[in-house]
């Protein structure tokens, strides 16, 4: 004789269950996707990051060795002391398309706080770009900067 199975409370039988399997496979699967998503949108949130700071960088760097004594003309002259020189906007609008950027949302600040372009005074450039998220739904709009600063050397 088989003893008596005792039926506690939270017992499934095949019955009852039925459609148990797919409800958690839905539930798992959908959270699975909202966490890849998540990492995606983070990922390219360094990314568009990276390129910024790049960006600010690079610019930063061609305004420090195209001085007040840099011979030449145009591209290979010199820029500023003007607020936002043309050539060094260029530049950091270049490498900002080159990380695939939308160039019309940068926000660019090149100042020369010492009031010169000359050797030995200081160039702050600042770059900040409203970040727009992959994944619509994703609800934060942040906006990605940064800022740094050279020494005029030409």
């Amino acid at each position: 004789m088989r003893p008596a199975r005792r039926r506690t409370w939270f017992h499934c039988g095949p019955e009852k269950c039925r459609g148990q399997s797919t409800v958690e496979f839905s539930a798992v699967t959908v959270l699975t996707v909202v966490l890849m998503l998540m990492v995606l949108e983070f990922g390219r949130m360094v990314l568009v990051y990276n390129t910024i700071a790049n960006a600010a960088r690079s610019g930063a760097r061609y305004a420090c060795v195209h001085g007040a004594t840099r011979t030449g003309n145009g591209v290979t002259g010199p820029s500023g002391p003007a607020g936002n020189p043309s050539q060094v906007v260029a530049v950091i609008k270049d490498f900002a398309a080159s990380g695939l950027l939308s160039t019309g949302n940068l926000i660019i600040s090149v100042t020369y706080p010492g009031g010169s372009n000359a050797p030995g005074q200081t160039v702050s450039v600042s770059v900040i770009y409203p970040y727009d998220a992959f994944v619509t739904w994703f609800p934060v709009r942040p906006r990605l900067g940064s800022a740094t600063q050279g020494v005029i050397s030409f």
